[in-house]
């Protein structure tokens, strides 16, 4: 289009009211700016969007600038500085509505090696153009959250602390840009104070749609990150995992109807009833796993889900205190059960660790006879030689504590304790006891019975016949397991040793066989050679 009738145009679309404007007109500013912009005549364009005359005119038809626009600027083929220039006024000026409905679709069409770039590019805008909704804009946010989010779980989710660091899909940044982009609605439900019926429920509006987000977030990209404490101070997944568990705080949704159960009957908010049943379990998997394995941001949360809490309230109970009949409690029972359980089966390290101090402070609390019933039960119910080596030890100790003046303890002495230790002393199969999965309770067990052979034969008491004879029958079965086990073992090793020879064997005569079929064939190649030739090969 000459220069002239381009003038014509502009002067009449100046003159025109935007009602009265035709798709015509519109197809046609779209073209003129794409092709300023494909030129790379961008800032000839800015020049003339911010002209004031021509501001009815770019209210009117400049969302149609947004897709040329951000696709040069994502593909980077040249200086984006005043595309971004463009960009930004267009986003400032035309119709909030219309505006994020250009950003949304261009955000969801973004093919795939340019989702992370787009998202970053246009977080921004779409923010400010929320701002500009007012009342309205908690509705768009979910809009926006929605459009947001689906592309982000379309990114691969690091897996390494180096791939985190290098960050080749972007899907880190695109994290760390959804943190400022939601940081100034967080504010917001942190700010809230006395608000008028329209207000408190424009809030409670908010808080559903940061749920919903905090939720979304947790599952996608959360779930599959892998975290390490190690390494949190340099990781932007551990910290936007911290920031989803401080914005869960703030919006003040109760902890427990996310973890352990939905409220179906309550009545008098069938919005939290609805939110409630919205969230996935994955959601509710990694919100748990988050706070109690790694613990990130425990302190922000009531103090009842902290694990310390545990060891804060035994430790507040004095020591030998509790009586017997507690432990017919199923409520207070299951807490060692539970404890046992995550010592053996836990794969965190710290978890395991935690739950052995807590089993231990248990036991300290108990009384005498609580005790020694406690020890009794552990060392029939659990298979595990870990957790009897943990209650042998407890039994040394209590006898050592009980010899200190002032201790004495009438279930830990006499024929009390020779009946204990013919309970928890012994090898459970007998002479065919495995020795090597139970050796933490074989060698607590010997201990103890060296302990208590020292102690008692200094005090010529009257269990030293009983416990000599524990002691007598327990290395004798001893003794029996251990041969046997020297025989399993001895036999094992000559198998092995057999299977290796056999192995061996057949290995040079397939060898001796490949090598016969290769002199064949080589013999066969050299039939019909002249017999000068066939020297030659050879």
């Amino acid at each position: 289009m000459a220069a002239n009738q381009l003038d014509d145009v502009i002067q009449r679309w100046r003159a025109t009211k935007e009602t009265d404007l035709k798709p015509e007109d519109h197809e046609l500013f779209l073209n003129i700016g794409s092709t300023c912009i494909a030129q790379g005549d961008s800032a000839q364009l800015l020049d003339f969007i911010k002209e004031e005359k021509n501001q009815n005119i770019v209210r009117s038809m400049g969302c149609g600038l947004l897709g040329p626009l951000i696709k040069d600027i994502v593909g980077k083929e040249r200086d984006p500085v005043h595309c971004e220039a463009v960009l930004t006024h267009l986003v400032q000026i035309c119709r909030a509505n219309e505006l994020l409905d250009v950003l949304l679709r261009e955000i969801e069409d973004a093919d795939l090696d340019a989702i992370a770039e787009t998202i970053i590019l246009l977080m921004q805008h779409v923010q400010l153009v929320l701002s500009r909704l007012g009342d309205s804009k908690h509705v768009s946010l979910g809009r926006a959250l929605d459009a947001l989010q689906k592309q982000i779980s379309k990114l691969p989710v690091p897996y390494s602390h180096k791939q985190e660091q290098e960050d080749k899909y972007g899907l880190c940044r695109c994290c760390t840009a959804l943190l400022t982009f939601v940081q100034p609605f967080v504010q917001e439900v942190k700010s809230q104070g006395t608000k008028s019926p329209v207000s408190r429920s424009n809030d409670e509006e908010l808080r559903t749609v940061l749920l919903k987000f905090c939720m979304q977030s947790l599952r996608e990209p959360l779930l599959e990150a892998q975290f390490d404490r190690a390494t949190e101070q340099n990781s932007p997944l551990w910290n936007f995992a911290t920031e989803i568990m401080a914005t869960l705080s703030a919006i003040q949704e109760p902890l427990p109807k996310l973890l352990f159960y939905q409220p179906l009957r309550e009545k008098e908010d069938m919005g939290a009833v609805k939110r409630s049943n919205s969230h996935p379990t994955e959601s509710r998997a990694c919100l748990a796993y988050l706070l109690f394995v790694h613990l990130i941001a425990m302190e922000v949360f009531p103090a009842v889900f902290r694990q310390d809490l545990h060891v804060k309230s035994l430790e507040r109970v004095l020591d030998n205190s509790l009586p017997v009949q507690l432990l017919e409690l199923r409520a207070f029972y299951s807490v060692p059960q539970i404890l046992v359980k995550i010592m053996i089966d836990c794969p965190i390290q710290h978890l395991r660790v935690k739950a052995l101090v807590v089993f231990q402070l248990f036991i300290e609390k108990l009384n005498g006879e609580a005790k020694h019933k406690f020890f009794r039960y552990i060392m029939k119910t659990s298979q595990h030689a870990g957790v009897q080596s943990v209650i042998l030890r407890n039994i040394k100790n209590q006898v050592e504590h009980s010899c200190k003046s002032g201790n004495r303890d009438s279930w830990f002495e006499g024929t009390l304790l020779i009946s204990l230790l013919r309970d928890t002393v012994s090898l459970p199969q007998g002479p065919e006891t495995d020795l090597l999965h139970g050796m933490d309770r074989v060698m607590e067990s010997i201990n103890l019975l060296r302990y208590l052979l020292i102690k008692e034969r200094k005090k010529s008491t009257a269990i030293w016949t009983d416990l000599c004879n524990i002691a007598e029958t327990y290395m004798k079965i001893l003794r029996v397991c251990l041969s046997m086990s020297k025989a399993h073992y001895g036999t094992e090793l000559k198998r092995l040793h057999e299977e290796k020879r056999i192995k061996a064997k057949e290995f040079k005569e397939t060898l001796k066989e490949t090598s016969i079929q290769h002199m064949t064939m080589k013999n066969k190649q050299l039939c019909g050679i002249p017999p000068e030739a066939q020297d030659k090969v050879n």
